[in-house]
């Protein structure tokens, strides 16, 4: 049961990681393989899983509330910043969406901006998974 409840408290850390809220997957993932609990596998995937399907609900926030709102309401440097990669680079800046500070502006600014769903979502789980995977190679 304790098991269990450490892949949950992972996947949820991954999700709140991956929206407008603070978060610390990064740091309970290390902890997590430091104890042998779970296969690497296992943690990868729980946390990435969480961390993925956190960047999409902030990626249909966006999509949502553009109706409702317009561009221009966005004016914090960083929500700026993630219109300009968008803009440049569509989908494909979502790869950086792991990125701390911007990573969630760019879910959420890719929403706004109506990115091309599918592709918006692949670009979002490579660099989420890739981020992780990292994190899993160096413990």
């Amino acid at each position: 049961m304790a098991e269990e409840l450490s892949l949950t408290a992972l996947f949820i850390s991954g999700f709140i990681s991956a929206t407008l809220l603070p978060g610390g997957s990064e740091v309970l993932l290390a902890w997590q393989l430091t104890e042998n609990v779970h296969s690497v596998e296992s943690l990868w995937l729980a946390v990435t899983a969480g961390n993925v399907l956190g960047g999409i609900v902030t990626f249909l926030m966006g999509w949502g509330i553009a109706h409702y709102f317009p561009l221009r309401s966005f004016t914090k440097p960083r929500q700026q910043q993630a219109k300009r990669w968008i803009e440049k680079y569509g989908a494909f800046a979502l790869i950086l969406s792991w990125l701390p500070i911007i990573g969630d502006p760019l879910c959420l600014m890719a929403g706004w901006l109506k990115t091309r769903f599918l592709l918006s979502m692949l670009m979002l789980t490579l660099g989420k998974a890739v981020r992780y995977l990292l994190i899993v190679g160096i413990f």
